[in-house]
């Protein structure tokens, strides 16, 4: 006897087409497997590069991941046995820089930065992606949202002793990367800063005070990316020496003092740009006082002539003046010489 399956009952019952399944490999960027600190040629897939490694019983494997949604990074995580916690981080992006460490697997987090020169009051010059860097004994897997990498082969290739620590030396050379590009805009924006303070401090320069709040909003947002940073170096060097060996450890403080140095000097142009906001404040005000001045200085000379000609405008029958021949050059005489009076009286005083 056949079932009767009520509407209800066919929608419960067929697949779910709301959610399409994307392979894997849209999302991944490279699979490389380091033996001894070489590259081995060509490229892998995740599940051959780890049988590779395990085959040989050392090296490991460099799986480098595209915004991969929830359902790939599922996949890559059953393949390396990644822990569950690390997944929903690593496809959750915006996530500030960290470091945590779950068994023998170290999750760490980069922010990257972008600095676009033409700046405009509705488009960002400073615009942040993220790095996410899962390192395991034998594999390390980078995972970036909204941000690029160089093709780091050529370096590695000239460091094999570098390489051959393991796959936190990875690590290292993408932070150091990463922060080096720090430097590289702070340098930049340290020219950015000059050149509002030489137009703020220069006299009868067009002041335009909403460039400075633009450069402090994307200073603070470089600020919010960077500072966080420093703590998680420190923690992943003094957290983890089980992981990381004594010549790694030494990078990674190389790397600390580098992001410590340009985290000062973000700082201090945030700073700067405080005082530039203080500045411009306070010699709008002036600009506006001198023009209140010079306003009411010319509605003063108007108001002796229109005083004059407002009292000879009545309609009185008997007045001074009115019957005699040359009155009318006598008062355009007496105004012409109450306004230059008052004009030489402004200008004494600065008022014009």
């Amino acid at each position: 006897m056949s079932q009767v399956l009520t509407p209800f009952d066919r929608a419960r019952r067929a697949p779910d087409r709301s959610r399409l399944k994307v392979p894997v490999e849209r999302a991944i960027d490279h699979c490389r497997v380091f033996i001894d600190g070489v590259r081995l040629p060509g490229e892998y897939i995740p599940s051959s590069a780890l049988n590779e490694v395990r085959e040989h019983g050392r090296g490991f494997v460099w799986l480098g991941l595209r915004e991969p949604d929830a359902q790939q990074m599922e996949k890559v995580a059953d393949q390396f046995g990644i822990h569950p916690l690390i997944v929903e981080d690593a496809v959750t992006a915006h996530q500030r820089p960290k470091v945590e460490r779950y068994d023998d697997q170290l999750f760490l987090v980069v922010r990257s930065i972008r600095f676009r020169a033409e700046a405009s009051e509705t488009r960002e010059i400073i615009s942040t992606g993220e790095v996410q860097m899962l390192i395991g004994p034998d594999f390390i897997i980078t995972v970036r949202h909204g941000a690029e990498l160089p093709e780091l082969s050529d370096v590695l290739e000239e460091r094999p002793e570098l390489v051959a620590l393991g796959p936190a030396s990875l690590a290292w050379r993408v932070a150091d990367h990463l922060v080096d590009e720090y430097g590289r805009i702070a340098a930049l924006l340290e020219q950015e800063v000059d050149d509002l303070e030489e137009n703020v401090f220069t006299p009868g320069s067009r002041l335009n005070i909403e460039q400075i709040y633009m450069y402090k909003r994307e200073i603070l947002e470089m600020r919010h990316s960077t500072d966080p940073l420093a703590p998680a170096l420190r923690a992943l060097i003094a957290d983890n020496r089980d992981i990381l060996g004594k010549q790694l450890r030494s990078y990674f403080r190389d790397v600390l003092d580098h992001e410590m140095a340009v985290r000062d000097q973000i700082a201090g142009y945030d700073e700067r740009l405080s005082a530039l906001i203080d500045a411009s404040v306070a010699k709008i005000t002036m600009q506006q006082n001198t023009d209140m001045r010079t306003i009411s200085a010319v509605v003063g000379m108007a108001a002796a002539p229109t005083l004059i000609a407002g009292i000879y405008g009545m309609n009185f029958r008997h007045m001074p003046e009115l019957d005699w021949e040359y009155s009318y050059y006598v008062v355009l005489g007496v105004i012409a010489f109450i306004v230059a009076l008052m004009f030489w009286w402004f200008r004494r005083n600065n008022w014009l």
